[in-house]
């Protein structure tokens, strides 16, 4: 149930209906009108903006329409004991004693499914991707924690979803990759000291995965990298896949489909796309313009393979093939996302890194050709995470083998902490992660605050016997709520509306932006009771009235919702 939706339509509907006594020539569909929270010094339950808008699109005042709608509202919309005119032209309005039992009672008739934004769409989200050429580091959690919450609301909402892991296992990094391990087990078979190159991978993990190989491989001697390359490749992406797997589990999340590149150039999926874009004259052989600024002397002309991509947004065409005649890195794109049209997806998200922002144009511009615009590809850019502890930045460099891994970071804090905080701001801001705060106890730490919040009220269905789980009703008879309540009452309401526009918007941080202002309301209320005998929840092991144990239901099943969306587990004793 989402009251916002539900009573736009129900004012829109009275509108269309009265329009000619408003004297409204022009509607457009009610384009720009909405219905939302109004600020809390107004002790209203909804505002909408409608008199605003179709005032500005008529002609007439606003706030003189508002006055003819409201009295509107109050003949023929019983669901509100006062209507109110506020500033230019907006619309506040309370809901009655019995509005309010309905709505409360739909909530916990379907509390399972509160907020829930139906939709049936089929997703595809590519998420992670990291280099298969070690260990995760913390620079891939936030991605990863992104495009798992965001795959697990987009679920809540009904959709099929499958999440996706584009296994980079071809070309010049996986080549460096097995000659690091090659050397390592040079290094450890036959004493041959291990000499760090431009190129190669020093970390310890390169040791232990040459150990694994050894060990399963006890026949061979290694003495040849060329000869050996094609075991080795195999077997060190499995290993190297496997820690990532593990980092991976360990964060909660698992992929539902690894798609390797290495298949997709023995496929042929390359050709594939191209011959397509061919047969459409999107993809032509011609000539580049010469690359903006300064001209270098070694720049020459060169006919080639050329994507027209600018007929699909992007800012200039692209090469698909390089000088030697080899595939460029985007003409792999062209065939994995060709792959992705092919499976019947409505939607792509792919989930990318701060230095990939300079291929999403070409990325649109190639689903939009491959699928003559019929389906569509947004990214999302993750921003980087900076690390601090005891004050100090740490840094991470995967080449160099002093990199911060996905591991290490486990070993600090838990998993449900980093979750929370890898979305606690907008993936497209950098995000400060501090050791220290995350390990508090307090306010300062957002998922021990809002798991402190269900604990509390866990304890309280202790102490009066009760299951959380159980069936809940009001009738309009017993029903009066105080100041503190009303405020936690509005928040519960807001909750389809935070889905409505994490799930539209690809926002999932909203989320736990929401959870931790509704506890900081509980939290309010709870230690207001310990100031005021007469606001606590129980008395002599009871709880105070069947209204304020409703009110404590709806925060739980809410916080439920949205850590089940998280992956964020609630604890019922702290």
């Amino acid at each position: 149930m989402n009251i916002f939706e539900e009573y736009i339509k129900k004012i829109t509907q009275l509108i269309e209906k009265n329009k000619n006594l408003l004297q409204l020539n022009e509607l457009k569909n009610f384009q720009g009108v909405t219905v939302e929270l109004p600020p809390t010094y107004f002790n209203f339950d909804l505002s909408c903006n409608i008199a605003l808008i179709l005032g500005k699109r008529n002609g007439v005042n606003p706030k003189d329409l508002a006055e003819k709608m409201k009295k509107l509202i109050n003949e023929e919309l019983k669901d509100f004991k006062e209507v109110e005119v506020a500033g230019p032209g907006f619309i506040n309005l309370r809901f009655s004693q019995g509005s309010i039992v309905n709505i409360i009672n739909k909530i916990l008739k379907n509390k399972r499914d509160y907020g829930k934004r139906i939709s049936n769409n089929k997703y595809n989200i590519e998420f992670v991707s990291a280099n298969p050429t070690g260990p995760m580091h913390v620079g891939h959690c936030r991605g990863a924690i992104y495009g798992d919450v965001l795959a697990n609301l987009l679920k809540f909402n009904g959709n099929k979803v499958i999440k996706e892991y584009y296994i980079n296992d071809y070309g010049s990094q996986i080549k460096n990759f097995v000659k690091s391990v090659f050397l390592r087990i040079r290094e450890l078979k036959y004493k041959e000291k291990f000499k760090p190159e431009k190129d190669l991978y020093p970390g310890d993990y390169i040791i232990e995965i040459s150990k694994k190989i050894i060990y399963s491989n006890k026949g061979l001697k290694f003495e040849n990298f060329e000869e050996s390359f094609n075991l080795l490749k195999d077997e060190s992406l499995k290993h190297s896949m496997n820690l990532i797997k593990s980092d991976l589990k360990k964060l909660g999340i698992a992929h539902d489909h690894f798609f390797s590149e290495t298949k997709l150039v023995e496929k042929k999926l390359v050709d594939k796309a191209v011959d397509y874009l061919k047969d459409k004259n999107y993809v032509i052989e011609g000539y580049l313009d010469p690359p903006k600024g300064e001209i270098s002397k070694e720049w020459k002309q060169t006919k080639r393979l050329i994507f027209k991509s600018t007929l699909f947004g992007d800012d200039t065409d692209r090469a698909i093939k390089k000088d030697d005649g080899s595939w460029t890195y985007f003409a792999n794109d062209l065939g994995y996302h060709m792959d992705k049209v092919e499976r019947k997806f409505e939607r792509l998200i792919n989930v990318l890194g701060a230095d990939h922002t300079g291929y999403i144009k070409r990325l649109k511009a190639a689903v939009g050709a491959l699928s003559e615009n019929k389906v569509k590809l947004d990214c999302k850019v993750c921003q980087l995470v900076k690390l601090f502890k005891n004050g100090k930045p740490f840094k991470m460099s995967k080449r160099a083998g002093e990199f911060i891994s996905a591991q290490d970071l486990l070993n600090e804090v838990n998993k449900d902490s980093i979750r929370f905080m890898m979305l606690n701001r907008s993936n497209d801001v950098e995000l400060d992660f501090d050791f220290d705060k995350v390990l508090e106890k307090s306010k300062d730490n957002p998922v021990f605050y809002v798991q402190y919040c269900f604990a509390r009220i866990s304890s309280l269905f202790r102490i009066i016997k009760k299951d959380l789980n159980e069936e809940f009703f009001l009738n309009e008879n017993e029903f009066s709520l105080n100041e503190n309540e009303t405020k936690i009452l509005r928040k519960i309401f807001e909750w389809p509306k935070i889905i409505e526009i994490a799930s539209s918007k690809y926002e999932p941080h909203r989320i736990p932006y929401y959870l931790f202002d509704l506890a900081t309301l509980f939290h309010s209320y709870w230690s207001k009771g310990n100031e005021d005998h007469s606001l606590k929840f129980i008395n002599n092991g009871k709880i105070k009235n069947k209204e304020t144990l409703t009110i404590i239901v709806l925060t739980a099943v809410v916080i439920q919702r949205g850590m089940d969306i998280l992956g964020v587990s609630l604890p019922d004793k702290m």
